[in-house]
């Protein structure tokens, strides 16, 4: 049983170790870097990160991505800004918020199920339209004066003043890994994801799959933007820029195939805490913020090779086990 469990999760383990080796690179650095106010900053970094990321999980393994998460994170934080401003109940405006997420999703999967559209096409259409939307409803002004009822909601600190939303995080991953391991729409996801033509053949709605797939990505994305608005207090139309990078960077760290059908929400975790946990500790030792980003496109590149070396070593050894 324990080699079964051993197996099931290599690349899991390939990257928790290697969360593990930066800590310790970056603890030997600065000492600074292991302290407890240190690591709920990494927490609360890789929250926001690692929601997105788990919803662009859904995505990539259908076979697709969605490179407008940012802009459903910017839509949600100034349109849920607006109605807490207004006196909307703080429950109300996070469910209204969700809805709003999930129906950006849908209609990402409807372009690309009911339009065939690449999903790279439609979702670049999709990330300029919701970005000029989210200035549109703001006027390019922040929208500030968010109440602090809704602030506590999400940003309340609970013990080692860890905020709630560290636990939110926690809350969607194990959802997302019920979701996908443990239920008939996860095996079909992954099925979809390997092989469309044969997933339509075996009777699957394919279509209805992916959009359930884009309808989640969004959803995450809006609950990251709603975290972020709690945190912060301001509402910013600009911001969730580069969110998507990020997002696909930890998936692709995590084991996700880019090419689709295959992907964990462990592996996702675990990606966004690495990310947060390299970036934090650059910037612990000096390094300039701007060299996160050529550190990030060298790790996706990284992460791209080693997938495609795993590929590589599974059909060698499906080849030999066959001889």
């Amino acid at each position: 049983m324990k080699n079964k469990i051993t197996k099931s999760l290599p690349r899991e383990k390939t990257v928790l170790f290697a969360l593990i080796f930066v800590v310790l690179i970056f603890t030997i650095l600065d000492t600074s870097y292991l302290t407890v106010a240190n690591i709920v900053d990494i927490l609360k970094q890789a929250t926001i990160n690692g929601i997105i990321a788990i919803g662009m999980t859904f995505a990539i393994i259908s076979g697709g991505i969605d490179l407008s998460v940012g802009c459903t994170f910017a839509i949600t934080i100034v349109a849920v800004g607006e109605l807490t401003v207004l006196g909307v109940p703080p429950l109300l405006a996070i469910v209204i918020g969700i809805i709003i997420g999930i129906a950006l999703g849908y209609i990402n999967g409807i372009l690309v199920t009911k339009l065939n559209l690449q999903p790279f096409i439609a979702t670049l259409a999709t990330m300029s339209a919701y970005r000029g939307v989210a200035y549109v409803v703001t006027g390019g002004w922040p929208v500030l004066g968010i109440p602090t009822s809704y602030r506590m909601l999400l940003g309340r600190k609970l013990f080692l003043n860890i905020p709630i939303y560290v636990f939110v995080f926690l809350a969607v991953a194990i959802l997302a890994h019920i979701l996908l391991k443990k239920t008939r729409y996860g095996n079909y996801l992954v099925a979809v994801g390997s092989n469309e033509e044969a997933a339509k053949l075996s009777g699957l709605n394919v279509n209805r799959i992916k959009v359930v797939a884009y309808s989640i990505t969004g959803a995450c994305a809006a609950l990251a933007g709603m975290i972020m608005l709690a945190s912060l207090g301001t509402g910013e139309p600009a911001s969730g820029t580069g969110y998507e990078l990020d997002a696909i960077a930890a998936a692709a760290i995590g084991g996700t195939r880019m090419a689709g059908g295959r992907g964990t929400a462990l592996g996702t975790v675990l990606g966004a805490l690495f990310l947060a946990a390299l970036k934090i500790g650059l910037i612990i030792v000096g390094v300039d913020t701007f060299w996160q980003y050529i550190v990030t496109g060298i790790i996706i590149a990284i992460a791209a090779y080693l997938e495609t070396m795993q590929d590589k070593l599974t059909f060698t050894a499906a080849k030999a086990s066959v001889k």
